[in-house]
């Protein structure tokens, strides 16, 4: 009888970390529906970037009250959650605080000091969180794409961060054998009168509380799959495979700059058109109109978005009416991958066309054209998501493959291939004005 409780705790682990396995092969399966990419430049840039972006959060503090406050969340949960070791190794084996045992007395008094001096200080940022949501509603968390459940999946992580810290609070507070140590109750000490000093209740609580803690991380654990807190994870290779290019640099496909050094050299030699090793191959579509002709980092960008809405709030076309939001676009491309996916596995691991696809059922010409490619929203993101991207590849694919750019813009071009520049007028008749009276 006496190992019932290990057995059930193994049993809750193992099912925990399953699902959570299960889930991540299905979320690396998903993005690598999209097209493969070299990404194996500059690695030591690489590696810096996801240094000082993803473990350093410099971005964030670019906005210094949501910064700061991030980081604190950020720290004070990652570094709370190092005593999960702790209770894992309780769990299996039937000890208690196994801390005590390995560390001086001193140092796992200090370590706990410090986990719950964090607990607060994430707690307080919490809640200030919730108040920027819910009471001040600013205004970037307002926008049409953030009804329903990314206002709510925002609200849940919030609960789900207070619940927890308040259970390691508890959890302390009720536990005897640490409260006589006299080390490392810097908070909970103010909490334990609280709950009287009945050895039998204390203990109670104190179990109910361990339990509660390990269940809910674990249910934590894999609410991230469905959640947009989905990037506590995504965040560090997502800010190593962004992108080292100069900001602006438009990629060009190898077969339409083969075409165009051809049409400038009628001699050249067409099998020596490409540089040595590209692909001179014309590919199946130009551009994208669905997830599976988008790249894989592209992907990885839809599921690392955090939906905080700087890119938005960063946006002149958003700033000025238009419909475009660079959040919605990341957002309509995870929730179309997300469907994607879903078909595959309703249809043994094979795709069943849905008669569906980004362009025009998740992302409209309106919002693509909107866009002044200022990058603006690709300079805002702490996590070097690039939203431009997305939208110059669906804009090639209305342009190469549809004819479908606005009259402005088939104007424009018509006039470059005709009279080499966008003007409508003859060559030969450029400087005509200089000679008006």
């Amino acid at each position: 009888m006496e190992y019932i409780p290990n057995i059930l705790f193994l049993i809750i682990l193992a099912f925990g970390i399953g699902y959570f396995a299960r889930n991540i092969k299905k979320l690396i399966r998903n993005i690598k529906l999209g097209k493969a990419i070299d990404a194996s430049d500059n690695k030591g840039e690489r590696w810096r970037n996801m240094a000082r972006i993803a473990l350093g959060q410099s971005k964030m503090v670019k906005r210094p009250i949501a910064g700061l406050l991030h980081i604190v969340v950020y720290v004070g949960f990652i570094i709370i959650n190092i005593e999960v070791l702790e209770i894992i190794i309780d769990g299996l084996f039937g000890t208690h605080r196994i801390g005590l045992k390995v560390l001086p007395e001193s140092v796992y008094g200090f370590l706990i000091g410090a986990f719950e001096i964090l607990a607060v200080l994430v707690l307080v940022s919490v809640v200030v969180f919730w108040l920027r949501r819910n009471v001040i509603k600013l205004k970037r968390f307002l926008s049409s794409e953030m009804k329903g459940w990314p206002k709510n999946d925002g609200n849940i992580i919030l609960y789900f961060e207070v619940v927890l810290m308040c259970l390691f609070l508890l959890m302390n507070a009720t536990d005897t054998t640490f409260q006589n140590l006299g080390h490392g109750n810097v908070i909970s000490q103010f909490i334990a009168p609280w709950f009287g000093d009945n050895p039998d209740t204390l203990h109670m609580i104190e179990r109910t509380a361990w339990w509660l803690h390990i269940v809910g991380i674990l249910i934590f654990l894999n609410y991230l799959y469905f959640s947009k807190h989905l990037h506590i994870l995504l965040a560090f290779p997502n800010t190593y495979y962004g992108s080292v290019e100069p900001k602006g640099k438009f990629n060009n496909l190898e077969a339409v700059t083969n075409e165009v050094k051809l049409m400038m050299d009628p001699n050249a030699d067409p099998f020596a058109a490409a540089p040595e090793g590209a692909e001179n191959e014309i590919p199946a579509k130009f551009g994208a109109s669905d997830v599976m002709d988008l790249n894989q980092i592209q992907l990885l960008n839809a599921y690392t978005c955090t939906e905080c809405g700087r890119c938005t709030s960063a946006c002149p076309a958003n700033l000025t009416g238009k419909k475009l939001s660079p959040r919605k676009i990341m957002m309509d491309t995870r929730d179309r991958l997300e469907e994607v996916g879903k078909n595959i596995d309703a249809n043994g691991g094979e795709f069943k066309d849905d008669g569906k696809q980004l362009l025009g059922d998740y992302i409209t010409n309106e919002e693509l054209w909107a866009c002044t490619t200022c990058n603006a929203c690709v300079e805002e993101c702490p996590v070097s998501i690039n939203p431009l991207s997305i939208i110059l590849e669906m804009r090639r694919y209305l342009v190469m493959e549809q004819s479908a750019a606005p009259m402005e813009l088939n104007n424009m071009m018509t006039n470059i291939e005709n009279n080499g520049a966008p003007w409508p007028y003859n060559q030969m008749d450029r400087l005509n004005w200089a000679n008006e009276d």
